[in-house]
């Protein structure tokens, strides 16, 4: 393997200093533009490549961020990393991206490897087991080594750090509102990402909403890869429910697939509203009214958050946001109902 050109051999062939070669090279006015615009030709003429670790530890900083998430297929974090990369880009940062596939092991030996990896900070979304079972200790390492840390979507109370998210519990309440408000009497709530805090807090608040409205409940739980097809046309045959507040878009076009291939139109016998404003919401047959949760928009501002954070820019008490959101009505719901927002 050819060793890489250097600093020093550059300002050998040049005859001029490393430091000359090395301010030219960062386009430092102290630099006549003629000297900058050699060292750049005969850096270019030879692939020079900055010695990113010499400059690490002169800096103390690798301009390096570490992003943990649950899953890459979800449209919400697809988004969310598309937001988070263009504003790190737009920063001047780099990204490191892992995937916890929803276990504490794997999202453990992703701490371990960003953080050996010297990142200035983490950006995390929560696994689904490490809310399951709201063990933290795996994070431990991230504290110790005083790396900053920001929580987006998936978070727990039980960490201090910055927080980016949405209103889940309000907006699920309003999006039962919306359904009930579009002449749905008799509405339920099925999760397929049980054991997360973004579930929890949206069944929270399709809990409020239906005791607030004097109805009954009726929370179905299920395995996405086992959706209870006859538990669904069963509610839908016997009038039980004629609206669904679904967990998240998965959760919800797997209901409404079910619901048509039981012979049920939509929203006729059964309305439905889910989370996240995906590809699989407009394009679906009919297209599915849904809580844009504004993927992008939180990623964005987890970088943002995580930048400043990094840079001095905010107190030293942990800032939380919580974004509004809005319901997009689709053909998935009866009726011109009003756009609701926090």
């Amino acid at each position: 393997m050819d060793q890489r050109v250097t600093l020093k051999e550059l300002a050998r062939l040049l005859n001029v200093s490393i430091s000359t070669v090395s301010k030219a090279l960062n386009d430092s006015p102290e630099i006549s533009p003629q000297t900058r615009k050699r060292v750049k030709e005969l850096a270019a003429l030879n692939h020079y490549v900055p010695n990113m670790l010499a400059q690490n530890l002169k800096t103390k900083h690798t301009r390096t961020i570490g992003v943990i998430i649950p899953a890459i297929l979800p449209h919400f974090f697809a988004e969310a990393l598309h937001g988070i990369e263009t504003k790190a880009s737009e920063l001047g940062y780099r990204i490191i991206i892992c995937i916890s596939n929803e276990s504490i092991q794997k999202e453990a030996e992703s701490v371990q490897t960003l953080i050996k990896g010297q990142v200035d900070g983490l950006i995390m979304s929560l696994s689904q087991e490490t809310q399951a079972k709201t063990e933290i200790g795996h994070l431990q390492p991230i504290f110790s080594h005083k790396v900053p840390l920001v929580l987006f979507d998936r978070v727990l109370n039980q960490i201090e750090c910055d927080k980016v998210h949405i209103n889940d519990s309000l907006q699920a309440e309003q999006a039962t509102m919306a359904l009930f408000n579009s002449g749905c009497k008799k509405i339920a709530y099925f999760s397929g990402i049980s054991d997360t805090s973004v579930d929890d807090e949206r069944k929270k608040g399709y809990l409020e909403a239906v005791k607030n409205l004097g109805g009954s409940r009726k929370v179905v739980k299920f395995d996405p890869r086992d959706f209870p097809d006859e538990k669904l046309k069963k509610l839908i045959e016997t009038r039980k429910i004629d609206g669904i507040l679904a967990s998240d878009e998965l959760s919800a076009i797997l209901v409404m697939k079910s619901a048509l291939n039981s012979g049920f139109e939509i929203p006729e016998d059964l309305s439905v509203i889910g989370f996240t404003n995906g590809i699989m919401s407009e394009h679906f047959r009919p297209s599915l009214s849904t809580v844009d949760q504004h993927a992008e928009q939180q990623g964005k501002l987890a970088l943002e958050t995580m930048v400043d954070r990094i840079e001095g820019k905010l107190p030293e008490e942990y800032v939380e946001y919580k974004l509004e959101t809005s319901i997009i009505h689709r053909k998935s719901t009866r009726g011109k109902v009003p756009q609701l927002t926090d």
